[in-house]
């Protein structure tokens, strides 16, 4: 299941590229700060802000992309894309995908 949260390829080229100890301490930082984004996501879906709403999903997409997080970056693209939703069901599905990508990223960080 890992492989198809996480684009290894991707994952590995940012290790090369700033190193695996520094992977690891992003991975931390991103695993920290994604749950105030999701929660950033319900607070503006329930207040009605779609700008404020699209700026928390392009975030989040963009940090998953960073990690090769390709499952969770296109989630929050779609969410980024179209607008508040009419129901919390998009983000309840987002939030269950971040909870397997972060262990995912959990597993790969600490290897």
């Amino acid at each position: 299941m890992a492989d198809e949260l996480i684009d290894y390829a991707t994952l590995n080229e940012l290790s090369e590229t700033v190193g695996a100890d520094f992977v690891a301490e992003l991975i931390g930082t991103f695993l920290e700060e994604a749950p105030s984004m999701i929660a950033e996501l319900r607070t503006t879906l329930a207040s009605g802000e779609a700008e404020a709403f699209r700026r928390a999903a392009h975030s989040l997409k963009t940090n998953a992309n960073t990690f090769g997080a390709q499952l969770l970056g296109r989630a929050a693209l779609a969410l980024e894309q179209g607008g508040l939703p009419g129901d919390a069901a998009a983000l309840d599905a987002l939030d269950s995908l971040y909870t397997q990508t972060a262990a995912a990223l959990q597993a790969a960080g600490n290897g």
